[in-house]
């Protein structure tokens, strides 16, 4: 892992609808951190082995805010229901079968791997509640190269018979799951209370001294869906706002993900800028369950750190280019919804929500940075018809919204190469 010369047409996302183009240039790591990106091989180089892509994209590998793990064997499942619906019809049911290591180590496996052959390298994860499970997950993905976090789901209350933990069983077992998995290297721990329907008044306390006291970060969910509001509201009649439900308990700060914000007015959107809280936004999964379409353009205008997300299973699909291609119909959409007020996502704005914005999460500068790890993919778009030849910045955008089986040659995840469609 010394030094990694990698050459293509790099392409990076510096800045919010910004990219940087080095055509045949050279990509450079050393001891898995990037050197830097150059129009020709610096002569301190001389003589080492490049691995030569021709034309093909070498693009920032996508980071994945937003999944539930035990969830993927249900893709493409009870799109027709909204959100608490199908969370009782087909998420809950699903996820109990986690209980079962053997079950949990055959999907886990599988899921890793076909992150990998995505693209994807880091990701914020739900598993179930299941800690054994959740090990179970961590190992897979530190197998398969994948890297971030990933949280065993706190849920206490509001869950379904064969799925929930009482207060006690789950405070017991999120502490022995943390000493458990303290020696996993590229995967960490992340505290996860579902949201907050799921989690008691004593159970989101205790969360929350447990993120301040062992510096965990914190992932749950945030005003997706109007249903949800209202009951959150029921559940806590001393808020006026969902986001106060997390920021009572220490839940709320820099460190925070929150998938969706879907209907965040401006007093949310306001407090999430102030603490610094991330919102990922899961454009697929809002269609497919018909919650709403997020107000992409009004976050990042009012200074609000969106990425995004798949959110597999309300998601149907693993691929971060679909994510991205996603978010710019979804911010279409929301045009029209606003009366041309918003304008819509450009694809290099789409692309740096999937790889910079995400990687800043990581604690990462945007781009392919110096000092950055490499995280990076070579996407081969040689077998699409081209009318005229096209820019690179043309090549990228196309590469968002068509599909290319077998696309992606090649994977580095953490400096390490960790998939080869070679192999």
């Amino acid at each position: 892992m010394a030094l990694t010369i990698l050459k293509g047409t790099v392409i990076s996302a510096p800045a919010l609808g910004k990219l940087d183009v080095t055509e045949r240039g050279y990509l450079i790591a050393e001891e898995g951190k990037v050197t830097g990106v150059f129009p020709v091989l610096p002569k301190r180089y001389a003589g080492a082995a490049a691995e030569d892509f021709g034309d093909a994209l070498i693009l920032q590998a996508p980071a994945d805010l937003h999944l539930h793990a035990p969830q993927y064997p249900m893709m493409g499942m009870g799109m027709d229901l909204p959100l608490l619906d199908w969370l009782n019809t087909y998420a809950f049911p699903t996820e109990a079968r986690f209980a079962d290591p053997d079950y949990a180590r055959e999907v886990y496996r599988r899921l890793a791997q076909d992150l990998i052959a995505n693209g994807t390298t880091r990701v914020c994860m739900f598993s179930s509640l299941h800690r054994r499970a959740t090990l179970i997950l961590m190992e897979e993905l530190e197998k398969a190269g994948v890297t971030g976090y990933v949280g065993k789901v706190n849920m206490d209350r509001n869950g379904a018979p064969n799925l929930q933990e009482t207060t006690e069983e789950s405070v017991a077992e999120t502490l022995r799951w943390l000493e458990e998995c303290s020696d996993f290297r590229y995967v960490r721990p992340m505290v996860t209370p579902r949201f907050t329907p799921s989690c008691t008044n004593e159970l989101m306390a205790f969360l929350g001294r447990l993120a301040a006291e062992r510096n965990l970060p914190v992932q749950s969910h945030l005003s997706e869906n109007t249903a949800e509001g209202a009951w959150v509201r029921e559940l806590h009649p001393d808020c006026t706002q969902y986001w106060e439900t997390y920021a009572k308990y220490g839940l709320w700060n820099g460190r925070t993900v929150m998938a969706h914000c879907v209907w965040c007015d401006e007093r949310e959107r306001r407090a999430m800028k102030d603490a610094g809280v991330t919102a990922v936004h899961c454009p697929d999964s809002n269609q497919n369950i018909c919650s709403g379409v997020a107000p992409v353009r009004v976050l990042l205008r009012e200074g609000v750190k969106v990425v995004l997300g798949t959110d597999v299973a309300g998601g149907d699909t693993l691929s971060m280019l679909d994510a991205a291609s996603s978010a710019i119909r979804a911010s279409k959409a929301r045009r029209v919804m606003d009366n041309w007020g918003t304008d819509f996502l450009s694809a290099a704005e789409a692309w740096y929500l999937a790889a910079s914005a995400g990687a800043a999460f990581f604690g990462q500068q945007p781009g392919f940075a110096p000092g950055n790890s490499l995280h990076a993919l070579v996407l081969d778009d040689s077998r699409l018809l081209q009318p005229h030849p096209l820019t690179p910045e043309e090549r990228l955008e196309r590469c968002l919204y068509v599909r290319q089986p077998g696309a992606i040659r090649a994977v580095w995840s953490a400096g390490r190469k960790v998939f080869s469609a070679e192999d």
